[in-house]
């Protein structure tokens, strides 16, 4: 029966086992996000594989890289679509969209700097600039009203 399975790969040869399954006609689905500018694994060492086990089990288990198909004594353990499906609705262009300081705000909520010299300072924000890099923040701190122009990533929500 073709299941989803979990694989184990040998340190940094996620790619290269990647390529070999697509090769072979293999579906595989390694999840991926940036870091900046570079494209990394979601989940080092590991990659979802859907084969017919156990008619493929050793093809897959000794392709190059591969260290050990995920299971305990009696075997590998499937995963249940849904579990792909859940980590697959977090992609945007292909990559898992990390959500660095929980919810994305948005016009009007108020919001807190996470981090860098202006860490705490609270404000409401205002804009998106030049796509998902930079904000546009109102500050309203002691006697001091003023905007700042910020990188959204360094930005949390802040919730009631």
């Amino acid at each position: 029966m073709v299941r989803w399975f979990v694989l184990n790969t040998k340190p940094k040869k996620e790619s290269q086992v990647e390529r070999l399954f697509q090769a072979g006609g293999i579906e595989v689905y390694s999840p991926k996000y940036l870091e900046g500018g570079r494209t990394k694994p979601f989940f080092p060492g590991y990659e979802f594989v859907r084969f017919d086990n156990p008619e493929q089990y050793k093809l897959v288990k000794y392709t190059r890289g591969v260290k050990r198909i995920v299971g305990n004594d009696a075997g590998p353990v499937p995963l249940d679509d849904e579990v792909l499906s859940e980590i697959r609705t977090r992609e945007v262009d292909g990559f898992i969209e990390l959500a660095k300081h929980g919810l994305e705000p948005e016009l009007g909520d108020q919001i807190e700097v996470a981090e860098g010299p202006l860490k705490g300072l609270r404000g409401v924000f205002k804009k998106n600039l030049s796509g998902q890099d930079r904000v546009l923040i109102l500050l309203n701190y002691v006697s001091y009203q003023g905007q700042l122009l910020i990188e959204k990533a360094k930005l949390k929500k802040v919730i009631s």
